[in-house]
């Protein structure tokens, strides 16, 4: 085989070989490939698609590329995936409710890309919590507490790290078939039983319409179980940032609050139950998504989720007063004030990928390989579609390292709400269910 015929194929709409796409994945990994042939492959998928069987082939293909891990644990193995959102911590509940119900959740996560937050960022925002273990540190650690969030090993899926900074710097990183084959290479090395998928949709998801999130749902529901992993995917709204915060440390201290019942944000607590409900299911731990969901709700309400979650942070070098003192360990910035709208009004729709480029611009995220983020920044307190702006209500509360930041960031934010006179209904959480 060789790189050419390959290529030429694909140009051409010639379905390509499970052993063509195989080869051709290993040669990514090896160096064999130049980047020239990893663009144009890139591209001719864009251009022309692989179809359901090639799509299977090179997820798995890439997932073969390097390690797969092995497990030996009394129970399932799952976890969940977000496509990426703003205000979105829902990992970090759900990882500890779904293991005090007696799966495993060994989470392979990663860092913020564009306008979504990164799970690692999140948690990084904790002194002394550290992502990078070596696989037999991290089958310790789930065996022990049930979970652990960490990144991947660079040894996790190569093909799919070389081929992703190709597609970067392509225009090709919204294939539908190379997102799938992407997300699932690195989820299924992990040695999966089961997936959830939270598959966003609206002005602060990566593919904002109904159509492209339902279309990629799909092909990651169907690809999964087309290579013996249970999957299912819920569709879920992006219209506005998910909770209150948007941001690294104030994130983490609102899963916090949420964990040991100080103060719970309803769609926090809502989507990890709709997840882990769905995931016990698909992991045979519970007969139906209403008990699954009953299950989660009950490792919430019992304090044993955040019980999980705080033996989680311990044994990646985390506080162990963390649960009961979270702002004695989360950095706060030195700016905080409010932000109020233009107006008195009612918020009619929010421009949410413009909320999570503000947080990017206030330090939050990175805007360029290699730039370091300040965990305190970010919003707190941020109004959703249907509550009302007035000079009583902010939009929200920025908090920034100086007074500049804090004044590019306030008027980002008032400019992503549209507010006027009328009553609107706010978007439904769960927008739809998709099981193949």
């Amino acid at each position: 085989m060789n790189a050419r015929l390959i290529l030429m194929k694909l140009r051409d709409g010639v379905p390509v070989s499970a052993d063509e796409v195989k080869w051709f994945a290993n040669g990514l990994a090896s160096g064999l490939v130049t980047d020239a042939q990893a663009g144009a492959f890139a591209m001719a998928v864009c251009q022309r698609g692989l179809g359901e069987e090639g799509r299977v082939a090179l997820t798995l293909a890439m997932r073969d590329s390097g390690d797969v891990l092995k497990w030996d644990l009394p129970g399932p193995v799952v976890d969940k995936h977000s496509t990426g959102g703003v205000g979105d911590s829902i990992s970090l509940p759900l990882a500890a409710a779904l293991a005090a119900c007696g799966v495993y959740v060994p989470m392979i996560s990663g860092r913020g890309l564009g306008h979504t937050g990164g799970t690692l960022d999140k948690l990084e925002a904790i002194p002394g919590y550290g992502v990078d273990v070596t696989p037999e540190h991290l089958a310790r650690i789930t065996r022990e507490v049930g979970c652990a969030i960490v990144s991947a090993s660079g040894k996790i899926a190569p093909a799919d790290k070389r081929l992703y900074a190709v597609r970067d710097v392509t225009g090709t990183v919204e294939s539908i078939d190379l997102i799938t084959a992407s997300i699932l290479s690195k989820k299924l090395a992990a040695g999966l039983e089961a997936l959830i998928l939270d598959v966003k949709v609206g002005s602060g998801a990566f593919l904002p319409s109904a159509a492209e999130a339902k279309a990629l749902a799909k092909s990651l529901v169907t690809t999964a179980n087309g290579v013996g992993c249970k999957t299912r995917a819920l569709i879920t709204d992006m219209n506005g940032p998910l909770a209150r915060t948007a941001g690294n440390a104030v994130e983490v201290a609102e899963c916090i609050d949420l964990l040991t019942g100080r103060v719970i944000n309803e769609n926090l607590w809502d989507l990890t139950v709709a997840l882990g409900g769905e995931l016990l299911v698909l992991a045979d731990a519970a007969a139906d998504a209403v008990k699954g969901g009953g299950m989660i709700a009950d490792a919430l309400h019992s304090g044993q989720a955040a019980e999980r979650f705080a033996r989680m942070v311990v044994a990646l070098g985390g506080a162990a007063d963390l649960m009961e003192n979270p702002w004695k360990h989360l950095a706060k910035a030195p700016i905080s004030r409010p932000v109020f709208a233009s107006e008195t009004g009612i918020v009619q729709t929010i421009n949410t990928r413009a909320v999570g480029l503000a947080v990017v611009g206030l330090g939050g995220g990175r805007q360029r390989d290699g730039d370091k983020i300040d965990p305190s920044v970010g919003f707190t307190e941020i109004l959703a579609i249907g509550e009302t702006a007035s000079a009583d209500r902010p939009l929200a509360v920025v908090h920034a390292a100086n007074d500049a930041a804090a004044d590019v960031a306030a008027q980002a934010l008032v400019e992503a709400y549209q507010i006027g006179p009328g009553e609107v209904d706010p978007p439904p959480l769960i927008h739809e269910r998709v099981m193949e």
